[in-house]
């Protein structure tokens, strides 16, 4: 390995700042994105943000161009890296990563893995709760199925129906929430 890939590997994996604005970039690699909606995407500081994109866009693995006062990001195709950096991504992030970047892709309220995968067991299924305003089809899901080859069970209710569920105490809702989950989108 050359002293250049060496440091350009070293680079990349230093702060987790840099692996979430990665992960958002290389997922979405046709989507333009400016400092501010990726820091609120990922919940990171605006200004950790952008060091991390001017970075990243340093190494070759971003690109960005200036649409009036809004400087935009995205991931930098035709790097060498793209397409074993986007690999590398999706191995670290795993099911849930791709699931959260679907979801977010559709605009997903709260989103939650539950069951038997939640608690680490080796299975076939995943089961997926899925909360929202209103009724969505998941584009997508066939590709993180064959990725991953596991089936996605998907649970979708209406937030009004979630909330009304949630006060009247539902007995099934309410043992679904008590188990152990991974939290994808949005909070409890």
């Amino acid at each position: 390995m050359s002293k250049q890939a060496r440091d350009t590997l070293q680079g990349l994996f230093s702060s987790s700042v840099r692996a979430d604005v990665l992960a958002l970039l290389l997922n979405n690699p046709e989507e333009k994105f400016y400092v501010r909606e990726i820091a609120t995407l990922i919940r990171k500081n605006p200004s950790g943000v952008k060091r991390e994109l001017d970075n990243l866009e340093k190494m070759g693995i971003l690109i960005s161009k200036r649409v009036a006062n809004l400087k935009y990001f995205q991931a930098e195709q035709s790097s060498p890296l793209f397409s074993e950096l986007k690999s590398l991504i999706a191995k670290s992030l795993g099911i849930p990563g791709a699931l959260k970047t679907l979801l977010r892709k559709l605009g997903v309220k709260m989103a939650f893995i539950y069951g038997p995968y939640a608690e680490n067991e080796n299975v076939d299924t995943v089961n997926l709760f899925i909360v929202n305003t209103v009724s969505l089809v998941i584009e997508g899901i066939k590709d993180v199925e064959e990725k991953y080859s596991k089936k996605i069970d998907i649970t979708l209710m209406e937030e009004n129906e979630f909330k009304n569920k949630r006060e009247s105490t539902d007995t099934d809702l309410e043992k679904l929430l008590s188990g152990k989950k991974i939290m994808l989108m949005g909070k409890l």
